[in-house]
This record gives structure tokens, C-alpha cells and sequence, in this order.
């Protein structure tokens, strides 16, 4: 069966769909009645993702399809929208590791850039003009103000930063060369949780980049301690203040940026914050998660580390107008349903 042909209109192509983000968006687009083909090189994420995706999904799991591919290689690309009638784009996929992209920046130019521009020329090519992009906070550079608005200067401060803003400037050309594409540029801020299930949810590879996988690492016995950068800052303990978002919520909020694409035939191109609109502090979320896991997560104060924001978190009210998104899940439920996955599967995916 072609996965796709089976609804006309509702066709979705889904790139690096295998990753924590993507997963679970795959998963609520199939629960909201969309066909889904994603493709994914697999660098950052792993087979065993999809099979449990598949099991998660039921008797919807014939909806959507997996074709393992990279988008740096365009007659790939073209070969699958030759093969499949696609309505929209939802495009996560891309290297995330900030220190990563400091230390090896050619990777991200070659990842994030080169695949970004082979997808639009393929998107343009075949006459796909839909497109949800994946961006981050990380446009915003370090803020001037918070809460951070869609307004607010763009000033990226790294190559990984660097590369979203680029991705999000050729859609904007593209947009403005062409009154026919609609594209939602979704910046969101700090997705952590896992699936309500506890049977898929992010699962870094090497050392975590990103505090909940650290914690949770922690919480685990699998690393010694957390080091928590700075606690002088002019916050409520002293510690940084961040942005975290339930990756479900996440999901959620680009299912409605699907459905304006559809119902807004002149969109442009328009960026749109995703975040719960308050921030926590490391401390906090040390707190929250040691109450969900009834563990203890031992760590140390450390001076402050080079780049860090004071205080980080979104502007919501564009999600709100535009897309009639907002989050409904807390930091409890973060740390409840990450914990739920990091104590059912403590190695990930790795079988």
C-alpha cells in the first residue's frame, strides 16, 4: 500500500523522524489522522526507536512509513518525492550539539545547511511549498529581554545557532521570491520528557548535552554527579533559569502549525515561539526530578561556564493567536514521564 495515497491532503513528509522530537511528533501527527513518511540517516537516533513507534501506534502504524536516508544526497530525495505525493513538510533533521558544532563547525554547515537547501530545491521542484522547520531559541543569541518575543534580534553565538538562522533566512527568500510557500519557522526552547508510555524519549549519544539527560543520568548511577555552572547569577537561587518544554506539548504545537499552513493560503513565512512562557532554575529542576524519581542527584556547584544566559524563556502569546497552542503539562509531568522512560529502558534503546 502507499502510505501516502490513502488521504489526499493530509501527506506528510518528516525528516530526522526517528530522533526524540520527531518521534513524537510522528506519533501525534498519526493520532490526529495523518500519513507519514520519514526519513532519517540515523546519526543521532536508532532503529529500535521506530520499531517501538510502531507499537506505539497500533493499528495506525500502516499510516506511516520509515525510509532510511540522508538528506545531503539529493537524487535520494528526489527519488522518494517521485515515488510519494506529499502535501507538507515538517523538517527536524540536522546536528543539535552546541559544544559539538564550537569544536567541529564544518559538520553542522554540512548537515544542517547543505541538507536544508537540497530539501527546498527538492520541495520546489516537485511543487510541495508547506514547510514547518525545527528551529531554536538559539536564533536569539544571548537575550536582551525576557520574555523573548518573536521581534527580538536575531544574533546567533554559535556555528549550531549560526546554522538555524541561515536555514530560517533561505526560507524567508524562498517566501518572498515565492508568494506561493507557506512556512512556519517553529523556535522552540528546552524539550525534555519522554512519551507518556515511558517506551520512547531522548537518548543522547555520548555525553548529554542537555541538563534533564544529565540529571537523569545521574538519577541512574551512571554518572557520578551533575555540575551546576554559576550559582551568583541575579535569578530566585542563583543558578541559570531556562525554558523547558514537555516534548509532548512540543508535538502538539506542530500539529497546529500544520493546520494553519493548510488553512492560510498567503502565511509567508512566520516565526512562532513554542515554550511554556515561564522559566525554572537548575536547582528546581534538580528538585523536581529527585521528587519524581524518589532518587537523590548529587551535584556540585562549579563557576560560571562561558556563553550562558542569565534568564531564558518565551513569549507565548503569538502560539496562542496564531496557532491556538499552549502547553498543558509542568515540570512535574517532565520529570514524571522522563523518569517513567529512564527507569523502564535505563540504556535507551540499545537492546
Amino acid at each position: 500500500m502507499d502510505v501516502v495515497g490513502a488521504v489526499k491532503g493530509r501527506s506528510v513528509f518528516v525528516t530526522g523522524g526517528i530522533g526524540f522530537i520527531g518521534s513524537h511528533t510522528v506519533l501525534c501527527l498519526l493520532e490526529h489522522g495523518y500519513y507519514v513518511v520519514i526519513i532519517d540517516n540515523l546519526d543521532n537516533a536508532v532503529q529500535e526507536a521506530y520499531r517501538r513507534m510502531q507499537e506505539l501506534a497500533g493499528d495506525r502504524a500502516d499510516r506511516m512509513k520509515f525510509i532510511k536516508a540522508d538528506l545531503r544526497c539529493k537524487p535520494d530525495i528526489e527519488e522518494i518525492f517521485k515515488e510519494h505525493s506529499f502535501d507538507a513538510v515538517i523538517h527536524f533533521a540536522g546536528r543539535k550539539a552546541v559544544g559539538e558544532s564550537v569544536q567541529q563547525p564544518w559538520l553542522y554547515y554540512d548537515h544542517n545547511v547543505l541538507s536544508a537547501i537540497n530539501l527546498i530545491e527538492v520541495m520546489r521542484e516537485h511543487n510541495v511549498k508547506n514547510m514547518v522547520f525545527s528551529s531554536s531559541c538559539t536564533v536569539y543569541g544571548n537575550p536582551s529581554k525576557v520574555p523573548i518575543d518573536e521581534t527580538h534580534p536575531l544574533s546567533a553565538v554559535s556555528p549550531y545557532g549560526r546554522t538555524k538562522l541561515i536555514i530560517e533566512d533561505i526560507f524567508r527568500d524562498y517566501a518572498e521570491a515565492d508568494k506561493g510557500w507557506r512556512t512556519i519557522l517553529l523556535r522552540y526552547f528546552n524539550p525534555v520528557g519522554a512519551h507518556p508510555s515511558g517506551k520512547i524519549g531522548e537518548h543522547p549519544v555520548g555525553i548529554p548535552n542537555n541538563l534533564m539527560p544529565y540529571i537523569q543520568q545521574v538519577a541512574l548511577g551512571q554518572r557520578p554527579e551533575l555540575s551546576v555552572f554559576g550559582s551568583d547569577y541575579p535569578t530566585r537561587d542563583g543558578t541559570c533559569v531556562r525554558d523547558y518544554i514537555h516534548v509532548m506539548d512540543l508535538a502538539e504545537g506542530h500539529v497546529a502549525a500544520l493546520d494553519k499552513l493548510f488553512r492560510t493560503p498567503s502565511l509567508g513565512c512566520v516565526p512562532i515561539n513554542l515554550g511554556t512562557g515561564t522559566g525554572s532554575t537548575v536547582l528546581e529542576m534538580i528538585k523536581a526530578f529527585e521528587e519524581a524519581s524518589g532518587k537523590t542527584v548529587k551535584y556540585k556547584l562549579v563557576p560560571r561556564r562561558q556563553g550562558d544566559s542569565v534568564a531564558v524563556w518565551a513569549a507565548t502569546e503569538t502560539a496562542e493567536q496564531q496557532l491556538g497552542w499552549k502547553t498543558k503539562l509542568g515540570v512535574d509531568d517532565m520529570c514524571r514521564d522522563q523518569w517513567k522512560w529512564a527507569s523502564q529502558y535505563p540504556k535507551g534503546y540499545e537492546v
